[in-house]
């Protein structure tokens, strides 16, 4: 039993004694079916903050001859399983967290090359585990992998935490020249491949498209984009947070609103884990998000208008998914220049999710969008989008109190900053607008468009999830009247979808004059 290799699994009882823990075992069935086969090289990339380390830990406790772990996962999902006991505590685990082990190399004796930090120091564990094995000094993991399989024919698990640090961090040519060899070493070398059962490295980003991809094309990527038969593996689903809810007296739609949309499959959305996990211990929705120094950097794109990108990101905060090409990415920090490679690039760190199917990103929910506010907040560039989101809550009291002339006042400005002379006129972009108007609704509604109801759907309704305050349906037109909106609320009774409502509704009609660009609103109170 070792640090590093063959390691205990204290991690991985500590990650499950504490108070709020997702059984995520059943992945290791799927990790199971890759063993000895092409497919055993698995790089899973995701974003920060979803449970890679925790999935990590869990991996090595079920793998590792270093510890017994059999009561453990009997009573865990996988338990569950015939036949789960086959590979538990059978297999050589190296495991490696690769940015601790560069922090430590900052600070200890100076060090510069982190790789032979590494290879020194888990040797020492090749000499204690094996001692019947001559390991000469200075001799590689790799090479320690091939002679302890040539002598024992026993085979190893490799699990590498944070695989892309060095290229995040933007290391020294000397350094990332090392690391290269060492991937090399443990992936490229076909005479080593039979003694590795299983190779499975964690990261941000998928595997760099330039001179890293070349030392790991062996692998096969499980990303935020594509993450195949691993799209519940790490994060919560909508099943295992309605449970912790449910548990814990928490409101599981409100939950959802603040901490869901990352669409991982048709089937799979995934929630910020940790979010949730500090909501649910708070008592308190709200932004748990930590701005990363990467997002910092790329604040620098964001705030630049290069191919339209200012008119997305006001499009996507208010409440609108944007087109994205994420093929072009090359997986790294460097040559982000144009629209499409910092969209992808928030894909993979999590600020923006992705739909495969029509090739569009949105934000995911209120905690991130709340963050892409922050983002923009003092930057002179979305001075009138924040002045909108500034007044929303006067538009909000505007609109309760049925000051009718502020609304549309309010909804000029809106109008105008989210489209331009050629969308000004598309219903969904004016639909848009009343989203971003009402910016500060999200605080004490449920925003929901086209919602079906009556006779046909309502263009916007404002459900509270807060007491004593009036719901809303809204109805938008264009070159008619506010009356005809007003009208079509109650012609088509699309007050219906509100009718286990228990407080009073407001019927808000809008109407815009194309050749004005005015707005005029009439609102009326239904007293329940």
């Amino acid at each position: 039993m070792g640090i590093y290799l063959n390691p205990n699994a204290e991690a991985f009882k500590e990650d499950k004694n504490t108070d709020i823990y997702v059984d995520k075992s059943l992945v290791l069935i799927e990790l199971n079916k890759l063993l000895g086969s092409r497919e055993k090289f698995v790089c899973m990339s995701r974003a920060r903050r979803f449970g890679k380390s925790m999935a990590g830990n869990m991996i090595s406790a079920y793998y590792s001859k270093g510890c017994d772990t059999k009561e453990i996962f009997s009573k865990m999902k996988i338990g569950g399983v015939p036949g789960y006991e086959e590979n538990l505590n059978k297999f050589n685990v190296i495991k490696l967290d690769l940015n601790g082990w560069y922090q430590r190399s900052l600070i200890e004796e100076n060090r510069t090359d982190v790789i032979k930090y590494i290879q020194e120091e888990v040797l020492e564990e090749f000499r204690e585990a094996f001692p019947s094995i001559v390991f000469k000094q200075g001799t590689s993991i790799a090479t320690n992998i091939q002679k302890v399989y040539g002598k024992t024919g026993e085979k190893f698990i490799i699990i590498i935490d944070e695989y892309d640090v060095l290229v995040r961090e933007r290391v020294a040519e000397n350094v990332f020249e090392s690391y290269l060899q060492f991937l090399n070493s443990l992936f490229k070398d076909t005479t080593l491949r039979p003694a590795i059962a299983l190779a499975y490295i964690t990261g941000i980003l998928p595997i760099v498209r330039d001179k890293v991809q070349s030392k790991l094309n062996e692998f096969r990527e499980y990303t935020m984009l594509r993450p195949r038969q691993f799209a519940d593996a790490v994060g919560f689903t909508h099943e295992e947070v309605e449970d912790l809810c449910n548990e814990h007296g928490i409101d599981v739609n409100e939950c959802a609103r603040w901490y869901d949309g990352y669409k991982m499959s048709e089937t799979v959305n995934i929630y910020n884990p940790l979010s949730v996990v500090t909501a649910i211990q708070d008592k308190i929705f709200g932004s748990y998000w930590s701005a990363t120094s990467t997002f910092e950097v790329l604040k620098d794109y964001i705030v630049l208008d290069f191919e339209g990108i200012r008119k997305d990101i006001t499009d996507m905060i208010s409440g609108n998914s944007v087109p994205v090409e994420v093929l072009e990415f090359r997986n790294t920090m460097d040559n982000i220049n144009t629209k499409d490679n910092v969209f992808t690039y928030l894909l993979h760190l999590g600020y923006l999710t992705y739909n495969a199917n029509d090739k569009t990103c949105r934000i995911p929910n209120e905690e991130v969008r709340q963050e892409w506010v922050s983002a923009i907040k003092y930057d002179a560039n979305y001075s009138k989008l924040m002045s909108i989101i500034n007044t929303s809550k006067k538009l909000l009291d505007d609109t309760i109190n049925g000051n009718e002339e502020a609304v549309a006042n309010a909804l000029d400005a809106a109008h105008a900053e989210v489209t331009n002379n050629l969308t000004y006129n598309d219903e969904h972009c004016f639909q848009s607008a009343i989203c971003l108007a009402y910016f500060y609704a999200n605080t004490r509604y449920t925003l929901v468009k086209e919602l079906p109801t009556g006779k046909g759907y309502a263009d916007l309704a404002l459900i509270p999830f807060l007491p004593n305050i009036p719901a809303m349906v809204i109805e938008l037109k264009h070159n008619k009247s506010s009356e005809t909106a007003l009208q079509q609320i109650k012609d088509k009774r699309y007050d219906d979808a509100l009718k286990h409502y228990r407080g009073d509704l407001l019927f808000v009609g809008i109407n815009y004059d194309e050749k004005t660009k005015k707005h005029e609103c009439k609102i009326e109170k239904l007293v329940l």
